[in-house]
């Protein structure tokens, strides 16, 4: 049974929204790629942003913390392998970098909002243990329609983006964009795409 616990499980991040808990924070739901588990785990906004940023394929005005840091490991030739979230205490997610440099293997302690902001930018993959999913997963159908349970989308606003012109959309998504709100921005760009 020692040994199952110690099992690495990867994951995918399969949604991104608000916490259903704590306003001020989000969750991300990641799902294993083998399996039918969810593990949801609330992160700051900043984090949030940082992440939809790089799922969404949106271009900020200036690079944001986490984009730097992947630029200043790369110019030192550290390239980002995966990332281990490899402890689960009181509820807090702790996870490790796992990095090379010149064929060196090093591990870096990271808090996991920022380990998931780098893995999307370095395009790795993310591991975990059996251990943290049997006391921190979910169980789902198949039906993502049971994913939102786990999260609460954001409000929208009084006035659904359905209501708008396309032109009004391309307006309000530059304006979103130049005050930095990507995860409205994410919003208003499907919307767009979803009239093509």
């Amino acid at each position: 049974m020692a040994g199952q616990e110690n099992k690495i499980v990867e994951l995918e991040i399969t949604a991104l929204s608000h916490s259903v808990s704590q306003s001020q924070n989000y969750a991300i739901v990641l799902g294993e790629l083998e399996g039918n588990r969810r593990l949801p785990i609330v992160i700051g906004g900043y984090e949030a942003q940082a992440i939809a940023v790089v799922l969404e394929r949106m271009t900020p005005n200036r690079p944001l913390t986490h984009d730097l840091f992947k630029n200043a490991l790369s110019s030192f030739g550290i390239e980002i392998k995966e990332i281990v979230i490899n402890n689960l205490v009181d509820g807090i997610f702790y996870s490790q970098l796992i990095c090379e440099k010149d064929g060196e293997v090093l591990k870096i302690d990271s808090r996991t909002s920022d380990a998931l902001a780098l893995a999307v930018r370095f395009d790795c993959p993310i591991y975990t243990y059996e251990f943290i999913m049997e006391a921190a997963g979910v169980v789902l159908d198949e039906s993502e329609e049971e994913a939102a349970q786990i999260v609460e989308k954001k409000e929208e606003p009084a006035k659904p983006f359905s209501n708008y012109s396309v032109q009004e959309l391309e307006a309000m998504l530059q304006k979103v964009l130049e005050e930095e709100n990507y995860e409205k921005a994410a919003r208003i760009r499907d919307e767009i795409n979803r009239r093509k």
